[in-house]
């Protein structure tokens, strides 16, 4: 029988339908050659993407902050993951930060928390750069193309790092992969635009209608740096958008997980570099695959309340590629197989810290726990804005010293040039922006004991490398910085308790100081000179009692020593300073001392005696010459 004569009810339409699925089912592998390139093999882990966006906080965008732009992108992922209000960054820098998240572990513990490195640190034993054990698992990594570590990134990180690296190069379908990939769009030199570009380039807000932070002074130009800024973050959606259609258009969205956050906070004035909230809490938004949402304890569209920061990052990886975490690390995972809500939800606490960027000193720690925040402040009588010459490219950040300079800020304004408080304690809820100093008010002082001893307990359970002068450091403990913290715990312990003597009144801890002075080891007596300074003009009267700067034999303590003879006012520093800075023949050591010089240069009533720019320095290195550049009116 021909198919013609065949009655019509062999092709009745059940049977049809049996039949075009059947023939569907059979051809569906090939139809990838025509069509979408879906893979024919799930691979039998999880991709994982990271996108990271540089220098932005999570202060710009709606989904976290109300007075922020719309990102229809990144909005969409937290649709389909989670979108996380409390994620910080430990450093509020980009080599520090990333280092941070490459390794996880706390910088500080590592040695690598100095931005820019003078010394690349070890990688601590026993540890590798998390997409080194990724590899070892199967994984094909590739990074698209930023790295800024401070550590030594070691063989077996990356299958390809460049520009032009990308998951979709695997040479097998079904093996998984871990790509990351920087939206440098974003990045702080992108608001060192000239005039020329303002009159140029016409912002997608009103500048005349956003929103500033309240310390910033209101003037055309703050208002077109934050719309200009803002334009930035409507980049970054973009960006999120067309990454997430190539992972979408390859057939392989909902077998990825995808971390969106910034890389720290920034970049408007007094954010990057500094650890108030625009300089450490990112946004995070997590895309969780439908192939793989077993392994997260939260239900898609949730906004968890849980604490992360950066040390976390590594470790989260690891547990959702099911790798068994490496020791060293020192964060805790987020997601993976086995959390519970409950376990992570409890996690309410957050650290930070700041040392030296680029040319800058000053060592700063922070510590949130729920709605408080505390900072402590070591060296307060260095402004916030201490030069720093990239930081003041940035026309809105000169324009800021400029209005200081005249006296024509108010006094949050100008908070961001005087000497600041050894404390600060805020409640978030209620000061945002961190306006508004509680340490002193007699109401908080039961929470800003327990905010001090939990900094100061973290500070020691890590053996915080801060504590040392950077070229003892460099000089003595980059070989092992690990190992070196570990046996400088005892002593460390000492200098925590030291430095808290600077949150007492002077006549309980005078003796304390003075005798530390006359017997104290070298640490003790250099951390000695700082607490004294701590305490100002306050204590001029009691200057006869302190050692001469010139018997002090370690030149940092006799660093020190003429700088609080400088603060407290009882002579001229600079001929001192200038002798002691042409004196070393280390440029770590110049490089301290030159920071002290530019701070009596532009915060003191002193005037050196010879023109600074004339300062000849026996040893150098790139950060030195920045410092000299800035005497030198070069910069």
């Amino acid at each position: 029988m021909k198919l013609a004569d065949m009655p019509i009810t062999f092709l009745s339409l059940p049977s049809f339908r049996y039949l075009f699925i059947t023939l569907l089912c059979f051809y569906a592998p090939f139809l990838t050659v025509f069509g979408k390139n879906v893979p024919s093999k799930r691979a039998a882990k999880p991709n994982i993407v990271f996108l990271i966006s540089e220098d932005n906080s999570k202060h710009f965008m709606e989904l976290f902050d109300p007075n922020g732009v719309s990102t229809p992108a990144i909005e969409e992922m937290a649709t389909h993951g989670l979108s996380y209000g409390h994620a910080f960054s430990n450093s509020p820098v980009c080599s520090v930060a990333r280092s941070t998240l490459i390794t996880g572990t706390l910088a500080t513990r590592t040695g690598i928390h100095l931005h820019r490195k003078i010394q690349s640190a070890p990688m601590p034993d026993g540890l590798e750069m998390f997409p080194a054990y990724l590899r070892k698992a199967g994984y094909y990594t590739t990074n698209n193309a930023k790295k800024d570590y401070n550590a030594e990134e070691g063989e077996g990180v990356w299958d390809v790092s460049s520009n032009q690296a990308s998951w979709q190069n695997k040479p097998q379908v079904e093996m998984p992969f871990f790509h990351q990939e920087t939206y440098t769009g974003s990045h702080e030199s992108r608001l060192h635009f000239d005039k020329e570009r303002m009159n140029s380039y016409v912002p997608t807000d009103d500048p005349a209608q956003v929103r500033l932070f309240p310390h910033f002074p209101d003037t055309p130009l703050f208002r077109y740096t934050t719309a200009y800024h803002r334009d930035k973050i409507r980049e970054i959606d973009d960006w999120v958008a067309q990454k997430i259609k190539e992972l979408e258009e390859a057939g392989v969205l909902e077998d990825t997980f995808v971390f969106y956050f910034g890389d720290h906070g920034g970049v408007l004035p007094g954010s990057k570099g500094y650890l108030y909230e625009t300089g450490l809490n990112v946004p995070l938004v997590i895309r969780i695959p439908e192939n793989w949402k077993h392994l997260v304890p939260y239900e898609k569209g949730d906004s968890p309340e849980a604490f992360v920061s950066f040390i976390d990052f590594a470790p989260t990886v690891l547990r959702l590629a099911g790798i068994e975490i490496p020791e060293p690390m020192n964060g805790k995972p987020f997601l993976g197989e086995g959390l519970t809500p409950d376990e992570l939800e409890s996690r309410d606490e957050a650290y930070g810290h700041a040392d030296r960027f680029d040319e800058k000193y000053e060592m700063v720690r922070s510590f949130r726990k729920g709605k408080w925040k505390y900072i402590r402040h070591y060296q307060p009588w260095y402004p916030d804005g201490l030069q720093n010459n990239y930081r003041y490219k940035m026309m809105a950040f000169a324009e800021w010293r400029s209005l200081h300079d005249q006296g024509k800020l108010d006094e949050i304004e100008g908070a961001f040039f005087e000497a600041k408080p050894v404390e600060m304690l805020f409640d978030l809820e209620q000061d945002p922006f961190e306006t508004k100093n509680l340490a002193t008010d007699p109401a908080r002082i039961a929470v800003l004991n327990e905010m001090r001893v939990g900094l100061n307990q973290w500070l020691a359970a890590h053996n915080d490398l801060g504590f040392l002068p950077e070229n003892l450091l460099v000089n003595e403990a980059m070989d092992n910085p690990v190992a070196y913290g570990k046996a400088f715990h005892p002593e460390l312990i000492k200098l925590i308790r030291i430095s808290d003597w600077a949150t007492q009144p002077w006549r309980e801890v005078r003796e304390n100081i003075f005798q530390t002075l006359q017997s104290g080891s070298y640490l003790e007596r250099y951390w000695a000179y700082m607490v004294a300074a701590t305490f100002g003009k306050s204590i001029a009267s009691e200057y006869g009692s302190f050692p001469d700067w010139r018997e002090e034999e370690q030149a940092m303590v006799q660093l020190r020593a003429i700088e609080l003879m400088g603060i407290l006012e009882i002579d001229n520093p600079f001929p001192a300073l200038f002798s002691w800075i042409q004196g070393t023949r280390d440029p770590v050591a110049a490089l301290i001392g030159l920071n002290t010089l530019v701070y009596f240069l532009d915060h003191s009533r002193f005037k050196p005696q010879s023109d600074p720019g004339d300062l000849v320095v026996r040893a150098t290195n790139p950060e030195v010459e920045r410092r000299l550049a800035y005497l030198k009116g070069t910069w």
